[in-house]
């Protein structure tokens, strides 16, 4: 692999403080469906095949953080500091890639589920396991308070497990799938559900048709709160508080002490919210918006804010002719935003003044994808570095976020979906 190194031109100052690193979930703007009915639960557990290495396994390595992408024919994982090969892994099909959240694996959903990626993040050999959490149609994967959730769009069906559940090391990854609590939604849809600290759990409604919005319900099953205001609910995030925020194609629907409020987009009826984007301590809620109901293709170029303590939502507008994908939102150490933009550069978005302040070239310009499961460039930001894939070159930058810095390498495939995993 080819390595190079350059200083992006920049307007900001250094940035020193050490925060928690911000969350991201990366989420899909798949056609949407969904609707409403009475809750229900179940307390059947999954247990799977066992573990073994595929050929394509490497060599133990120390660890270290990785960073994983998807390309035609394979997954590659890397180091995440130096940029270094660590594994280069045979699948075919279009594969989604989740962190796990445990410091070491990635959830790779496929035509039978989600299957465990061992990383080698905790030291170890990186390779696929034998291990599936079955799907028919693998869909979200949320990670907060030390619980996974895994959504099945095809059935509905929502798995809870501990995030420490698959082992914190490839080598002392399990042998069989972990226990896990299964969830019956009342119909399948693509959907998304989040396990708070006190074990009550946030699920989406809906059905084949539409969906309509969410509820909340207790470890026993028994519903606590719903609304159904949320037309085409997707994406979540949780704030500080655990203020819980999920997109809808008129605005946002929040959740805040068991008690559920609808906060309208400023755009009025249509002000569609599909992706949420959030930072630890931060009560602001970063999301994409679209005020066109006609609008072809996946790019969007407004960013909202959503203070989830004001019960507030702002909009503002990216530069001129500069649009981004869901897959260019990132949160720094700070709290703040950094949008990819299609003119090939990190915008920097100051969430308390709600306002573009500088940029960091990286990338080419480029245009949106059709359809979007075609490879575009990606954005994973953690503390102050940004990893950036450009599927046009072949290459994977890493960015400094408080100096400029970039640090490129040539891969010889064009990335897709993209998933970071810090070693514990």
């Amino acid at each position: 692999m080819h390595h190079s190194t350059q200083r992006g031109t920049h307007r900001h100052s250094v940035r020193t403080a050490v925060l928690a690193a911000a969350g991201l979930t990366a989420l899909a703007l798949s056609a949407c469906s969904g609707g409403a009915s009475s809750p229900a639960s179940g307390d059947a557990t999954q247990s799977g095949s066992g573990t073994s290495r595929g050929a394509a396994a490497v060599a133990d390595t120390d660890g270290g953080d990785r960073f994983a992408f998807t390309y035609d024919g394979g997954i590659r994982v890397i180091d995440a500091d130096d940029l270094s090969e660590v594994a280069d892994l045979p699948l075919e099909g279009f594969n989604r890639l989740n962190s796990f959240g445990d410091g070491e694996h990635v959830l790779v959903s496929t035509e039978g589920g989600f299957q465990v990626l061992s990383t080698g993040a905790g030291g170890g050999s990186a390779g696929l396991t034998d291990l599936v959490f079955p799907a028919t149609t693998p869909g979200h994967v949320v990670r907060h308070a030390g619980h996974t959730v895994l959504f099945d769009d095809g059935t509905g069906d929502i798995t809870l497990l501990d995030t420490s559940a698959l082992g914190s090391s490839a080598d002392d990854t399990v042998a069989t799938l972990p226990e896990g609590t299964v969830i019956h939604s009342e119909a399948a849809h693509h959907g998304v559900a989040v396990e708070l600290e006190d074990g009550n759990l946030v699920r989406t409604l809906g059905d084949s048709e539409s969906r309509s919005g969410a509820l909340l319900q207790d470890a026993s099953g028994t519903e606590i709160s719903r609304i159904e205001t949320c037309p085409s609910v997707h994406g979540e995030g949780v704030a500080a508080g655990e203020a819980v925020v999920l997109g809808c194609e008129d605005g946002v629907i929040l959740l805040r002490d068991g008690a559920w409020e609808k906060i309208p987009s400023p755009a009025g009826d249509y002000g569609r919210v599909g992706n949420t984007y959030v930072a630890e301590g931060s009560p602001v809620a970063v999301v994409d918006h679209r005020t066109d109901p006609d609008a072809e293709g996946v790019v969007l170029d407004q960013i909202g804010f959503v203070d989830t303590e004001a019960a507030t939502f702002d909009v503002i507008d990216m530069p001129e002719g500069v649009q981004y994908t869901w897959r260019g939102v990132g949160r720094d150490a700070e709290g703040n935003a950094w949008v990819l933009g299609t003119d090939g550069s990190l915008h920097h978005v100051d969430v308390t003044t709600k306002a573009l302040t500088d940029s960091i070239p990286v990338v080419a310009a480029w245009e949106g994808p059709e359809p979007w499961q075609q490879a575009h460039p990606a954005l994973v930001v953690d503390g102050d570095t940004a990893w950036v894939t450009e599927p046009a070159t072949q290459t994977v930058h890493k960015v400094d976020l408080s100096d400029g810095t970039v640090t490129s390498v040539e891969v010889g495939v064009a990335p897709n979906e993209v998933a970071l995993v810090r070693a514990s």
